[in-house]
């Protein structure tokens, strides 16, 4: 599967903006943890009729037109989570069930390659897509996937 689209981004409006170096604006837009609220709210118009979830609590990131629930992710140089977020960081860890529990309740992910920035393909993938992945182990124990191995993955969809 190709990309379902593109983010793209003026660098150089952003900077002049900010009021912070060119290099500051990658720096920014290339950190998956950063940029995440910024692609929330673009994942929103590349979803026609998709609204934010109504709390940054919520077990989601966007709704759909048809009342769905989506989460968003970032594809970094390191990779990407499938799992809740509270599941990755420090002194966190990956508990099975509930990554379920997520995949269960969740539409699918929106995910973009920010390593691309200014020019971001981003997919939508519906979450069997991922259920599939992890019964079929390819998969890391924890749900990441180095970038190299999503975009394989991707191109088999």
């Amino acid at each position: 599967m190709g990309p379902s689209g593109w983010l793209t981004f003026d660098v150089n409006a952003i900077a002049d903006a900010l009021e912070i170096s060119v290099d500051d604006v990658q720096t920014f837009f290339t950190d998956g943890r950063r940029v995440s609220f910024l692609i929330e709210r673009r994942a929103v118009e590349a979803m026609p009729g998709s609204e934010l979830a109504p709390s940054e609590g919520a077990g989601f990131d966007l709704i759909d037109s048809e009342g769905g629930y989506w989460e968003v992710r970032s594809l970094t140089r390191g990779g990407i989570y499938f799992c809740p977020s509270y599941m990755v960081g420090s002194g966190r860890s990956f508990e099975e069930g509930g990554f379920l529990d997520k995949l269960e309740n969740i539409d699918g992910y929106f995910v973009t390659d920010v390593t691309q920035f200014p020019e971001m393909p981003y997919w939508i993938i519906e979450s069997n897509i991922v259920e599939n992945w992890w019964n079929e182990g390819v998969l890391g124990s924890s749900s990441k996937v180095s970038k190299s191995k999503f975009l394989n993955l991707i191109d088999d969809v």
